[in-house]
């Protein structure tokens, strides 16, 4: 006698398409969006002569202040090589300086320049009605409650609070 074949799961599968229910779902839907916004958002940051690469680093020196270049691997997500590249780009267009740390002869700090600063609220200018867009499909206060579940959901300890 010969064993009954194992009963089929009904496990839903990944389809990445609405109503997709399987446990890759949320994280699918997550990476669509960002994607998305991270285009749009490109597309105000191009004509500045920057990327969202450096963009990223330019909110965490604007919001930190001199930050040592490491730290900024961590706040942005990104390699110690990779943020070497960043900074370099940003140094070269004379938005951001590195600068030593008194007592530290290895660390080094990245710092914001005028000129940073300048471009930092010029992008936010640009921005603006890309960002209206990419909500314009929403139903009044949908906007904002997605910034809150989005907030909650990334920032846990934060919603907590």
């Amino acid at each position: 006698m010969t064993p009954d074949p194992p009963e089929p799961t009904h496990t839903p599968r990944a389809t990445d398409r609405p109503g997709d229910t399987s446990p890759f779902a949320l994280g699918l839907l997550l990476r669509r969006a960002h994607r998305h916004a991270a285009a749009v958002m490109a597309g105000a940051l191009r004509p500045l002569g920057i990327e969202l690469r450096h963009f990223a680093v330019l909110i965490v020196l604007a919001d930190r202040g001199p930050t040592p270049q490491r730290d900024l691997a961590e706040a942005t997500g990104s390699d110690k090589a990779g943020i070497m590249r960043v900074v370099d780009d940003l140094e070269h267009k004379g938005l951001a300086v590195r600068k030593a740390v008194p007592g530290n002869r290895r660390v080094r700090e990245v710092e914001i320049t005028s000129l940073g600063l300048d471009l930092f609220d010029a992008a936010h200018l640009a921005a603006k009605p890309l960002a209206e867009g990419l909500v314009a499909d929403l139903r009044p206060g949908e906007s904002e409650q997605l910034t809150e579940l989005l907030t909650r959901f990334t920032h846990p300890s934060v919603s907590e609070a």
